[in-house]
């Protein structure tokens, strides 16, 4: 590649960032690290009516959540600013006026009035070849009219004027050549009443302005494509325009069609990358973040979507993604979103992690249920017995609570139908050896001297190991799940492995 490789990610500030943007993020991302390039991050919020306050530092707060820095940005600058299209009104215009002085542009008047009496008219109306000279515009108007209606400051847009019968190809990185018929493509608006471009003259202005060398964005742009390659062709010569690349879409898991926030909402998963707050509705939608995931997951997840290096590796760091990443690995199909499996792979990073820092992570969790952390170093040590069974950080409440305070429902009717003075006999053995050690000095055992003095006392009464394991667990964790018993009781220490007997026993009596 000759020139430096240049990429960009330009979202619409008008909402949360669904899934599908934050994996353009990073195919951006990892193709311009593995290229030694540069990421940019341009916000296209010309379209003043979709604005949402808050949207854009919500773009900018989750791309620093996955770790996707850019390297320019309207946070970050750069020498080829401003990065946000309000900040760049000015530059437009010239490019608009290029195009009108070619031909390949026209004024057009049309009120809304005009355009809606039209849609009526017309089913499946498009402001094309076909009905273009039924408008009230430059090209049906004589110059006359056009100049007068220019001096008056009457309100008119500037449209791009599609050329009939004829091919417009371009060269997609992931689809090959892809080719449009321009009968099919109609006369775009570049330029709205209010001096505002519209993202189609903008992004190709845009592009081409800050040196982009390679164009990421989801398939459902390819139709507005052959708009830009013929922008590309009057402003600028195709010998400029950058590389395309159209990504396949994340699909919905249960059928076709484009994975939504409806349908996540149906379903039960989020969509967005992290919670997003609407001050339209007043409605918060649930993030990948706050059900759980950690980044590292979610940027895995996302790779895998629509892009693998040919093997079976499924667990990457962000190290290697930018090392293995390349274009010709990006399916050209669609991939199925599928929640399960996208636990899985935070399940994996939870293992992956250090304890230290995922003590860090899961702190909140406790804060938020009044569960007092007292000793960081005695969540450390939990938090590494109980993270194999755990996929979403929340899960660390469930898993390892009782380590914190003693369970105060307890399943007592998984064991009650077995139940018998002589499990009563033995616990209460049990509870009176442990009391004798605490007496002795002994807060605590190893899990290994406690299992062996556990089955000394089972043969000592002539029971079975397994009638008493349960019954044992349940009395410290509250119900059937946890890690080793013995574990348990080691970090829990004895007096309160006796507490927890007794008021067992109390309700099993």
């Amino acid at each position: 590649m000759d020139a430096k490789v240049r990429v960009r990610f330009a979202p619409s500030p008008t909402g949360g960032l669904h899934l599908g943007g934050v994996r353009t993020v990073l195919f951006n991302y990892l193709f311009a690290k593995h290229n030694n390039g540069e990421f940019i991050l341009r916000i296209e919020d010309t379209d003043q009516t979709r604005f949402v306050p808050g949207a854009e530092q919500y773009i900018q707060d989750t791309l620093a959540w996955c770790g996707l820095t850019p390297d320019e940005s309207p946070l970050h600058g750069g020498p080829y600013g401003p990065y946000r299209q309000s900040e760049r009104k000015a530059m437009y215009k010239q490019y608009a006026d290029k195009l009108i002085a070619q031909g390949n542009a026209y004024y057009a008047f049309d009120t809304p009035e005009d355009l809606d009496n039209k849609r009526k008219e017309v089913p499946n109306f498009q402001y094309s070849r076909a009905h273009r000279m039924d408008m009230k515009n430059s090209l049906s108007l004589s110059k006359e009219e056009v100049d007068e209606l220019l001096k008056n400051n009457t309100p008119h847009v500037i449209r791009i004027k599609v050329p009939e019968n004829e091919e417009v190809s371009l060269e997609d990185v992931i689809r090959g050549q892809v080719s449009f018929d321009t009968n099919m493509v109609d006369d775009k608006v570049l330029l709205k009443a209010d001096g505002m471009p519209t993202y189609h003259l903008a992004v190709v202005v845009d592009d081409h302005l800050m040196k982009i060398t390679h164009a990421f964005r989801g398939e459902e742009w390819l139709p507005s494509a052959p708009v830009h390659v013929l922008l590309w062709k009057y402003l600028f010569g195709l010998e400029q325009m950058p590389k395309w690349a159209h990504l396949p879409l994340i699909l919905k898991p249960d059928g076709n069609g484009k994975l939504s926030k409806r349908d996540g909402e149906r379903l039960g998963f989020p969509v967005f990358a992290m919670d997003w707050f609407d001050p339209n509705t007043n409605t918060t939608t649930i993030g990948f973040k706050e059900r759980g995931f950690v980044p590292e997951a979610f940027v895995n997840l996302l790779a895998m979507l629509g892009w693998n290096d040919g093997t079976d590796k499924e667990i990457y760091t962000i190290e290697e993604l930018i090392a293995g990443f390349s274009l010709d690995r990006v399916h050209k199909g669609g991939a199925k979103f599928d929640y399960e499996k996208a636990k899985w792979f935070n399940g994996e990073w939870i293992k992956k992690m250090e304890n230290e820092k995922l003590a860090a992570l899961v702190q909140p969790y406790f804060d938020k249920e009044g569960i007092e952390i007292h000793d960081k170093a005695y969540l450390v040590k939990v938090i590494g017995l109980v993270k194999e069974r755990c996929q979403l950080l929340p899960d660390f409440i469930t898993q390892s609570s009782f380590y914190f305070k003693a369970p105060t429902q307890i399943d007592t009717a998984s064991v009650a139908p077995k139940w018998d003075a002589k499990k009563t006999e033995f616990f209460t053995e049990l509870a009176a050896i442990y009391n004798s050690k605490i007496e002795s000095g002994v807060i605590t055992a190893p899990a290994i001297d406690l299992e062996a003095a556990f089955k000394d006392l089972v043969a000592k009464h002539e029971l079975k190991p397994g009638e008493l394991m349960l019954p044992f667990r349940i009395m410290l964790v509250g119900g059937k799940f946890g890690p080793g018993v013995f574990e348990i009781v080691e970090t829990i220490e004895l007096k309160e492995t006796i507490a927890r007997i007794q008021y067992s026993l109390q309700l099993l009596s």
